[in-house]
This record gives structure tokens, sequence and C-alpha cells, in this order.
């Protein structure tokens, strides 16, 4: 089919329905599955694509452009994410979002009763640029030289207090039982911490606190503490990832640290900073939200994976 623009009608007006259908058919398709050796297609490839199979005689790229972004189309661009596998996934997440809603085995919480989420923010490196950067001037961005020394790396433990917006947070040269041990000491072992009735411990299931040798340990350690394990890759439940997300885009990046020393002085510094400005996060996913997503898994063109903001 010859279908060419009439300027005073409009593409749309010359390319039938169907073929428009058609272009946008196989924009949703991935690559492989119509045997081509590309990961991801451009408007210009689909425009070649479309020519090549016969569908029209001929028609451009921006024309291919301007019917799939008129459907939110754009198999050029991907996200990643992680599908949650774990077959409890639901179970594991409903003690979780209710500690966030102050609700424990369908009663409210006490007064001295708190919720902490930790976790570490591993393999954080001290990169120190070749050369010196640049401020940024009018009509010219901040630069920060490409090339750079390794100078080490430590990982940043932290604990945040989901109610009360307090933050606990110390850096190693490693991850492990024993580092963890500190920040739970950290918390722990000051008011209202130490003397609470309990103190829920939100974390996932890294290496340093994983299954139920964790839960027993925490509880050999302080008996107060009650440690509520995240479902498999589920970390976006778990608000001290929303912290270092903070902590990823106002220090770490760009990377450009002389030292450790330097780098472990500027996250303590700005811990010390973001608690004094900080407020709980306003957390607004609920159980009726989880049913849906969990509804929606089996659909991928209807499941996104949940964007949590600050």
């Amino acid at each position: 089919m010859d279908c060419k623009i009439d300027p005073e009608r409009g593409d749309l007006a010359l390319f039938p329905p169907e073929i428009v259908m058609e272009v946008k058919a196989l924009a949703c398709e991935l690559p492989h599955e119509r045997q081509l050796p590309l990961s991801r297609l451009s408007s210009a490839e689909i425009a070649r694509e479309v020519v090549s199979r016969g569908i029209v005689a001929s028609i451009s790229g921006a024309t291919v452009w301007r019917w799939l972004s008129a459907d939110a189309i754009r198999p050029w661009s991907y996200r990643s994410w992680i599908f949650p596998r774990d077959p409890h996934f639901a179970d594991r997440a409903r003690p979780v979002l209710d500690l966030y809603h102050s609700m424990w085995q369908g009663k409210p919480l006490r007064p001295d009763e708190y919720v902490i989420s930790a976790d570490e923010k591993t393999s954080l490196q001290a990169r120190k640029r070749i050369c010196a950067g640049t401020a940024p001037a009018p009509d010219h961005t901040r630069r920060v030289e490409f090339e750079y020394e390794r100078r080490g790396a430590l990982a940043y433990l932290a604990a945040w207090d989901v109610h009360r917006a307090k933050l606990f947070g110390r850096c190693e040269s490693t991850t492990g039982i024993e580092p963890f041990h500190r920040l739970v000491d950290l918390v722990m072992q000051q008011e209202p911490y130490r003397s609470a009735r309990r103190v829920f411990w939100i974390s996932d299931n890294g290496s340093s606190h994983r299954g139920q040798a964790s839960i027993d340990r925490l509880c050999d350690w302080y008996p107060n503490a009650i440690q509520v394990h995240t479902p498999v890759h589920a970390s976006w439940l778990n608000q001290i990832e929303i912290y270092f997300s903070i902590v990823q885009r106002k220090v770490i990046t760009p990377n450009d640290f002389p030292d450790l020393e330097t780098l472990e002085a500027r996250l303590l510094h700005f811990q010390d900073h973001y608690e004094a400005i900080a407020k709980p996060f306003k957390w607004k996913f609920t159980h009726n939200d989880l049913k849906r997503v969990l509804a929606d898994l089996d659909d991928p063109l209807v499941f996104q994976p949940t964007r949590l903001v600050a």
C-alpha cells in the first residue's frame, strides 16, 4: 500500500487505522520475536521494518514517533526491575505495612513501642578525580573530571525511626553480622529504645540479617527487639531505602572524595543535617494497593513497579 502524506489533511488522514494498529503492534513486540538482531527499536528502525514487510510503501520515522507518542509507547526506552518471586510475598509484606501504619497483629502500637527500618548501603567508593572540577557559571554547568583514582570503599549502615524521623548510622569497612550488631547497639543502648516495650526492626534478607537465625540473634542481643523481614526482592518496602536514595543524590553524586575519611565525614554530617529537617515519610501504600499490585503481576502490560517518593 503506497500511502503518502497530504500536508493539508495530515498523516493520519491517508494511513488507514489498520496500518496504524499494525505499526503499534510491531512496536509492542520484542525485536527478537521478529527475528531482528536488536535489543531495542527506534522509531526509524520501526519505519524501516514496516516498509520491509510490505505493510506500507513508505513512511517516515517521525510519523511512527508521533503515533507511538500519542499512545505513550516508547520501545526505545526501558527500566530495570526485579520480579517479586517470593511465594509468601503478601504474608511477609502485610506486617511491614501494618507497622508503617502503627499496627501489629491487628492492634495499635503503644506509645512505648517503636518501628526501625534498617539496612546497609554497600561499596561506597571514594573517587579522587584526576583534575579539579569547575563551579557552575552563567551558561556553564558544573564540570566534574571523568577520570579518577580509587581511594577505597566503605559500607554505610543506617537505621530510621519510621514514626519519629530519627536517624542513626555508622560507617564500616565491610558489612556482616558484627557491623550490623554495632548498628543495633547504637540504637538500642539509648532511650527511648533501651526501655521500650518493643522495638520492631524492619530489614531485608541480606546476609547480615537473614532468616530465623537473625531473628533469634537479635532477640538474644535485646529481648525487646523484634525483627521483621520484608519479602525477597522488595527493597521498596523498606523505608530506609528512601533515605539511601536521598543520600545517593545529595551526597554521593557526583562522586569526588579524596579519601575514605572525607567520604565518611560527609555521610555522617549529612545524616545530622537531614535529621534536623526530616519528617516521617508519608507512606500511602496500603493492603489494598498490595492486592492490586499482586493481581496485576500476571499482566506485564498492566503492572508497573511501585515508585515511592520521599
